[in-house]
């Protein structure tokens, strides 16, 4: 890329959570193999981020390009509606087997902001088509599950990136955000205001939503297993459904195939996205039971109202098809075990560390919670300076790299993180 390229970029190409009158600074990647971005001036960063959690076998894989190739060699897409094709069917059968057993039905959308917003319009019609009028959701505070209206009228309403939205989205409920972390002894108390809402709201209410033992973009924090497993028995005793936000957490990161796993329960919906592919495109999923899926189908409408023009790409639905069956080679159960014992070897020490308000890790993911936020165009330019990509938000430094990371590469990415605790000039004033 030449100096004019990134001049346009800078002009006239929006980025995520960015201004366009001050820009924060973008670095040229011109490609990227295996856990390493190359950049134009022939640097090459050891990536910690997994493309935002979703590269999780690493770039350029032999096996994801192969079926993109064989692929699109037959048809790159063709509409959904009123046609199938083999690749579609591939993983939707294989998703079917690795999910929870009553999850059976499949939706295939775009991204996982979609996949959200299918889940909730699921749970919307599944109580129109009984006759009730239920149209509020009950989620968590310090939550985030995607940036579309539906999605981000469940996110926390006061401390997330959507606070600007207040007024405009419907006004649902929120239960505190989980206290008793994963490994932490349970304490009953931790549930009680969320038993609370349940109990006074239960007859509006359509189904609760989150995200299953990590919270991701509301703070990166992971909570109790046996948090979960009360949700799933007061949704059981009030009639409420579930729906399972396993957007980022899905695939493996947390050290089982799915968060819920952690906790042994099912829900009665659950969104799947970023990995899915193995990062190699955009493609999510939202899968739910027999009962609510009949029950949509039979009632007023006579099916469910969505449908996305790309629904079920045959180039997506055949990579995500392949990352799957190489995730089901059990490979990855491994990879994140090793992974996360490094971690925890080089990142919970740090804990004591004048700078560092908290450190955690669960599975493939590590995080540093600083006492100040980051100055993000100052910390973005020494990773790189390190030869690492770690992209850091508020007062959060964390890691989700590729699982086939190996503990060297993994290393220079957690030795950057404590170098940067020891640059003062690298965090805005508290």
């Amino acid at each position: 890329m030449t100096s004019d390229d990134l001049a346009f970029d800078r002009d006239h190409i929006w980025h995520p959570y960015t201004s366009m009158s001050e820009p924060l600074p973008c670095y040229p990647v011109v490609s990227a193999q295996g856990v390493h971005l190359q950049l134009a001036d022939g640097r090459q960063l050891v990536d910690g981020m997994s493309s935002w959690w979703a590269a999780i076998h690493g770039y350029n894989h032999p096996r994801l390009n192969q079926a993109l190739q064989t692929q699109m060699a037959q048809m790159s897409h063709v509409m959904f509606g009123g046609i199938t094709h083999p690749a579609a069917v591939a993983l939707c059968r294989r998703l079917v087997a690795m999910t929870p057993a009553p999850l059976e039905c499949v939706f295939l959308a775009d991204s996982g902001s979609v996949a959200v917003e299918v889940a909730m319009k699921m749970a919307l019609q599944y109580w129109q088509a009984r006759g009730e009028r239920r149209q509020r959701f009950l989620t968590l505070r310090r939550g985030y599950h995607g940036d579309t209206f539906s999605a981000m009228s469940v996110c926390d309403p006061d401390n997330s990136m959507h606070n600007l939205w207040q007024g405009y989205l419907p006004n649902h409920l929120f239960a505190p955000a989980p206290q008793r972390r994963f490994d932490d002894s349970w304490d009953e108390a931790d549930i009680a205001e969320f038993a609370a809402l349940m109990e006074t709201h239960a007859d509006s209410i359509a189904a609760v939503i989150l995200e299953p033992i990590v919270q991701g973009a509301g703070g990166m924090r992971f909570y109790h297993p046996r948090y979960l497993q009360r949700v799933r028995e007061l949704c059981d005793r009030h009639q409420v459904l579930l729906i399972a936000d396993e957007i980022a957490t899905g695939f493996g990161r947390t050290g089982e195939l799915f968060a819920c796993d952690h906790a042994d329960i099912a829900p009665d919906i659950l969104c799947l996205g970023k990995a899915l592919t193995g990062g190699t495109m955009t493609l999510s999923a939202t899968l739910t039971t027999r009962v609510v899926a009949n029950t949509i189908s039979n009632g007023a409408a006579g099916c469910f109202m969505h449908g996305p023009t790309f629904m079920g790409n045959p180039l997506a639905c055949a990579v995500a098809e392949a990352s799957l069956a190489l995730l089901q080679e059990g490979e990855w159960k491994q990879q994140v075990a090793a992974i996360e014992r490094q971690l925890r070897a080089a990142l919970l020490p740090l804990a004591s560390h004048p700078q560092v308000e908290d450190a955690r890790v669960l599975g493939a993911i590590g995080v540093i919670e600083s006492r100040q936020p980051v100055n993000m165009a100052a910390i973005q330019r020494f990773f790189v300076d390190q030869g690492v990509w770690i992209r850091p938000f508020g007062r959060l430094i964390y890691l989700m790299p590729p699982y086939v990371i190996d503990a060297d590469r993994l290393a220079r990415l957690t030795q950057a993180i404590e170098a940067a605790l020891d640059r003062p000039d690298l965090f805005l004033p508290a």
